[in-house]
């Protein structure tokens, strides 16, 4: 697997050398050392770099987004992680579905029915430089409506999921907290009987102390 992961990074780091080739051959009148890319694209290029770094430190550690195969894409293993975990780190909000939206913008196309991967041809593992020729697109209908509603569903389902299981821990609480509280009483309740039954003998006591002194009174 390392073997082939090297000679895929060659044939990319190959690639993108022919294709800067071909731009000096054919005139490009803007060098690409003098241009910067988009941040949104930077910071998710530098995302997918450092999570691979950390992946590859991290003794096995399930990724949450990773660049594929071929290194002409990336995959978000897990939306859900990547939104609590990543967005805020990179982007400061936690909104898949945006995310999603940008990609749109810059001409990222989902390439899989089954899971979240992007690809564009202009991003690439080992090629950040390329990241320059990849523009805006202007405002155009979204490539993803499908899958930003599903994620917008998935998103609203698990906010209702939490909001039911912490309705249900509340009810919980609420539930041991009667419970006690039932425990409580009915202990205060025995100590109250075993009061009164004190009171009850005492008060017995004080009565046929009381007679046998009126007794020996009317004996004299």
């Amino acid at each position: 697997m390392e073997l082939f992961g090297r000679t895929i990074n060659r044939e990319n780091s190959s690639m993108c050398m022919d294709q800067d080739i071909s731009e000096v051959n054919h005139g490009t009148s803007q060098s690409t050392r003098t241009r910067s890319p988009a941040p949104f694209l930077s910071k998710t290029y530098d995302l997918l770099e450092e999570e691979e770094e950390e992946d590859e430190d991290g003794g096995g550690r399930r990724s949450i987004v990773s660049w594929n195969g071929e290194g002409n894409g990336f995959i978000v293993w897990s939306p859900a992680e990547f939104s609590e975990l990543l967005l805020p780190k990179y982007f400061k909000h936690n909104n898949f579905s945006s995310f999603i939206r940008q990609l749109n913008t810059y001409g990222f196309k989902k390439t899989s029915p089954k899971r979240w991967e992007f690809k564009h041809e202009k991003f690439q593992k080992g090629c950040r430089h390329m990241l320059v020729e990849i523009n805006r697109k202007k405002c155009e209908p979204s490539a993803f409506p499908v899958y930003l509603k599903a994620s917008e569903e998935s998103t609203s389902a698990t906010g209702g999921l939490n909001r039911s299981m912490s309705n249900v821990a509340e009810q919980e609480n609420q539930s041991l907290l009667l419970m006690e509280e039932n425990k409580n009483l009915r202990k205060q309740k025995m100590e109250l009987q075993m009061q009164l039954s004190q009171f009850k003998a005492l008060e017995t006591k004080l009565l046929d102390c009381v007679g046998q002194f009126m007794q020996d009174q009317h004996n004299r």
